[in-house]
């Protein structure tokens, strides 16, 4: 029986090369681009940024209109002043947020993130900047390439100073809509400004320089989380940017006269117009990608070079899925919209928005607590008669004095109760103050009830208000001794 032979292995030489586990960025330059999108994408800078920057400076009511005074915990916005325990409304308002954000995202996909985001308006900005200071998207790709200069230093120390300038206004803005604006300026140029509306006007203003400035697509892409879930949301009936590829292709470059038939050519003619001008970088003739911002302005671009072709308009357009897949006509893509998905959606955010418009429009003028004295739980006064003592916590939740009065009533037919220190209070415009409340309990009253917790109604009466008394009522317990 033979030997089995021993074939020997070479050492390798070089060790195995592994790639790395991340893509290296590139640097996206978006190419600047005019349009139907690209005008809707000013329209809402505009908009926002003017809500945004000029709220702080409109005066309401002899105050801004809108103002979080957390020194006072008091938070007014233009008629409505509401305090810490209102919190219930902010609760409210982000679960419609939540309900808003499925709605228009199953029916029109990422609209918000290509209109009305911070960080693509900001972005627009910053990059509206960045093209008047080193030029456009040519312009810039030889500016990083060229060795540091006069010229290039000129460019780049204006471009960062301009953003410099437009953070540091915003972070000021920020902190506006928390420490007044006259006050926050006039203490800034007399160099009085406090501790933490130096920090927070920084802190803003550096978040808006790097995240406008640099990251810019990488919020986008890797830090928003939105990208990450959207495809939960969507699905073939919701509005996204598509490539109709059974009309594009075969891709390739020809003549303005030639025939793309004989050619055997689509309409796309290559020329990656709609790549340079993409802000985050894609390609969307790949498909659709959760990268997509849906800010349209590929669809711009590309109208603009059908334009020129000759072409029918539309060869990148917002559409759905199944709209691209089966050549749907926009008629049939609107009945598509109302199915069971947005019905429940659309359902659901108009009952939370009505049930939370009554409740702020039926919300009552002023809030009471009511919390007992701990210091003595009831007392002997004369004559048999109890008394217990309760903190009574009143908050005027409007910008105008008022007069309030207190009774109180027992339940279960209890007879005999009254407040000792009836009078009538009053508190200046939005003010909150605790008031002691004595009530007492007749001795004959109190003989039947010894030993015994009786449930009461204290009710506080604002008088005159709106033409009308509004009355508040807080349960309580009243405590009988042996």
């Amino acid at each position: 029986m033979s030997q089995p032979r021993i074939i020997p292995i070479k050492p390798v030489s070089t060790p195995p090369q592994h790639g790395s586990l991340f893509e290296a960025h590139q640097k996206v330059q978006a190419r600047s681009v005019q349009g139907l999108f690209a005008n809707w994408r000013w329209a809402m800078v505009w908009v926002t940024q003017l809500v945004f920057y000029g709220l702080p400076w409109l005066p309401w009511n002899g105050r801004q209109a809108m103002l979080f005074d957390l020194n006072s915990r008091r938070f007014y916005i233009f008629d409505l002043v509401l305090y810490p325990q209102d919190f219930i409304y902010l609760a409210a308002l982000l679960v419609l947020s939540a309900l808003a954000l499925f709605f228009f995202t199953a029916i029109a996909g990422r609209l918000w993130c290509g209109f009305a985001c911070p960080q693509t308006v900001y972005t627009e900005i910053f990059m509206w900047i960045e093209q008047r200071i080193e030029g456009d998207r040519l312009a810039r790709i030889r500016l990083d390439a060229a060795p540091w200069s006069g010229n290039k230093l000129l460019k780049r120390s204006s471009k960062h100073m301009a953003w410099g300038v437009f953070s540091l206004w915003t972070g000021l803005t920020f902190v506006g809509y928390f420490t007044p604006m006259h006050a926050l300026l006039a203490s800034i140029l007399s160099l009085s400004v406090g501790p933490w509306e130096l920090f927070w006007s920084v802190f803003y203003g550096l978040a808006t320089y790097g995240n406008a400035g640099f990251l810019r697509e990488q919020v986008c892409k890797y830090m928003c989380p939105y990208a990450r879930f959207q495809s939960v949301m969507l699905d073939g009936d919701s509005l996204i940017v598509g490539y109709d590829a059974a009309r594009g292709e075969s891709r390739g470059s020809r003549s303005k006269s030639a025939d793309r038939a004989q050619l055997g050519l689509g309409d796309c003619v290559d020329c990656t117009l709609c790549v340079q001008v993409c802000p985050v970088g894609i390609d969307i003739r790949n498909g659709f990608q959760m990268e997509c911002i849906g800010c349209g302005a590929c669809i711009d671009v590309c109208d603009s070079v059908m334009d020129k072709m000759k072409y029918p308009r539309g060869l990148i357009r917002f559409s759905t899925q199944n709209g691209l897949d089966n050549g749907w006509s926009r008629s049939k893509l609107v009945k598509r919209v109302m199915r069971w998905r947005t019905a429940i959606y659309g359902g659901a955010l108009l009952i939370g928005a009505s049930a939370f418009a009554f409740n702020l429009m039926t919300r009552a003028p002023f809030r009471v607590d009511i919390i007992r004295d701990r210091g003595v739980m009831a007392r002997m006064v004369e004559d048999g008669v109890i008394e217990n003592v309760y903190r009574l916590h009143i908050m005027n939740s409007t910008e105008q004095p008022q007069r309030y009065r207190v009774d109180v009533s027992a339940e279960h037919g209890v007879y005999g109760m009254r407040v000792d220190n009836a009078q009538t209070i009053q508190l200046a415009p939005s003010e909150n103050r605790d008031v002691s409340v004595r009530i007492r309990l007749d001795a004959n009253a109190a003989a039947n009830l010894a030993g015994q917790i009786v449930p009461i109604n204290m009710g506080v009466e604002q008088l005159g208000a709106y033409g009308r008394a509004v009355r508040v009522i807080e349960k309580s317990t009243f405590v009988v001794p042996r």
